[in-house]
């Protein structure tokens, strides 16, 4: 059994600030028992035009990260912020930088990073209206999955939530839980929030832990409602109210066992 935690934030442009609440959510979810805990997208600093700049923090938030989980004795899924070098060490050469999720343990320790594969370029009817991240940002290329205590665990960020095809390919390196700290807009949040991530948990049969930004941040609108779905797509725990705060839920990972047994989707699958 383990103790999860979906962090939900309203970050602003300033990095310290962001740091603080998130380190006090963090010590929140550990103080109720928290072993594994999910941050939401852009944790660190939520601002238009400052990606590039709060990527030159990077280094010194993993180290805060690392130096939290340690203190907290914490798995923590830091989200995502973004990076200045591919996982390589090699500078992005064009001045974009990567969204990076890291993986810390309770020794603060990075094991894994994985770098948003699907970008957000769209138009979308509300107060921003046409999102490019691919201005800002380099895809990344490689799905991750990495083992923890609990069972594998699938990381992906926001817009990834869209693409069955690659938390099914997380499934198929063997994942047990998806992360998926978000950002998602008010208008696509309220259409396909919930439906996604239940979508995602149904197709792979993993429990999935939706972390999300709420609230106004500058022009943009985000629509929080974090919530954890089993690996039968039921919703064991959401936050309906909006500001930060934390939803905790609980894995059992013999019900997953027993799920998959009962309805073995990876047996029967034939196209793929």
């Amino acid at each position: 059994m383990i103790r999860l935690a979906a962090i939900q934030m309203s970050s602003q442009d300033h990095i310290q600030d962001n740091l603080d609440d998130a380190r006090a959510l963090l010590i929140e979810a550990a103080r109720q028992g928290t072993q594994l805990a999910v941050l939401p997208e852009n944790f660190a600093c939520f601002a238009a035009g400052q990606q590039r700049q709060t990527a030159q923090h990077f280094d010194d938030i993993r180290l805060q990260l690392c130096i939290w989980a340690r203190e907290l004795n914490l798995w923590i899924v830091a989200g995502s912020i973004p990076c200045p070098y591919r996982p390589n060490g090699q500078s992005i050469a064009d001045g974009r930088v990567r969204a990076t999720s890291l993986l810390i343990d309770p020794a603060g320790n990075v094991v894994a990073r994985y770098d948003k594969i699907h970008l957000f370029d769209v138009h979308v009817g509300d107060g921003t209206g046409q999102y490019c991240e691919s201005a800002t940002f380099e895809a990344g290329e490689t799905p991750v999955c990495v083992n923890t205590p609990w069972g594998k665990l699938g990381m992906m960020i926001c817009y990834d939530l869209r693409f069955p095809e690659l938390a099914l390919n997380l499934r198929q390196q063997g994942a047990e839980i998806l992360s998926a700290p978000s950002a998602f807009t008010y208008t696509t949040g309220k259409m396909h929030w919930q439906l996604l991530l239940r979508a995602r948990a149904i197709d792979t049969q993993c429990i999935v832990v939706g972390a999300g930004q709420t609230g106004h941040h500058g022009q943009r609108q985000t629509w929080g409602h974090s919530a954890v779905v089993d690996s039968r797509g039921e919703i064991i725990g959401e936050r309906v109210t909006g500001g930060s705060g934390l939803i905790m839920a609980c894995y059992d990972r013999s019900v997953l066992t027993a799920w998959r047994q009962a309805m073995p989707l990876m047996d029967h699958r034939r196209l793929s």
